[in-house]
């Protein structure tokens, strides 16, 4: 009966909304969207995965397409920082109507436990995948105690 006042597709009122929906997201982060248990907050990349198990904490780092030998891996305080870039290729005689996959630099710090031991730290890297491995000290383990 009354219609839909922005019918007309890229309408201004559409343009409108879109700026107020990016005004809003940068303001108070993504809080409005529906999101999902997939996505990210925006500044989150690249996405990794933490697993705790009782000899090791392991991250997964999530970087395809990039270089491994460009990523800085380091511990300090019980703090695992990586940091690296990821260069996009842009075609300067193209006009981009949506880009959503950005470049630039980028920074993940993750708090470990206080039971790993920083000297026995490896990082492997397989197809875009970067699995860094930290043991757990020896100490830090339960021992068995047997009685006699």
């Amino acid at each position: 009966m009354f219609g839909n006042p922005t019918a007309f597709s890229n309408s201004l009122f559409d343009e409108f909304w879109r700026l107020q929906q990016e005004m809003f997201e940068g303001l108070f982060g993504d809080v409005a969207g529906p999101g999902g248990i997939r996505s990210l907050p925006r500044g989150s990349f690249p996405a990794i995965n933490v697993i705790n198990t009782a000899d090791t904490v392991q991250v997964y780092l999530f970087a395809p397409g990039i270089d491994p030998k460009a990523l800085n891996i380091a511990v300090q305080q019980n703090l695992l920082t990586i940091e690296g870039k990821r260069p996009i290729p842009l075609e300067e005689k193209a006009t981009y109507y949506r880009q959503e996959r950005f470049g630039g630099e980028f920074r993940r710090v993750i708090s470990l436990p206080e039971d790993v031991d920083p000297e026995r730290i490896e990082a492997k890297y397989r197809e875009g995948i970067v699995q860094v491995i930290v043991q757990r000290q020896a100490s830090a383990k339960p021992r068995q105690i047997e009685i006699h």
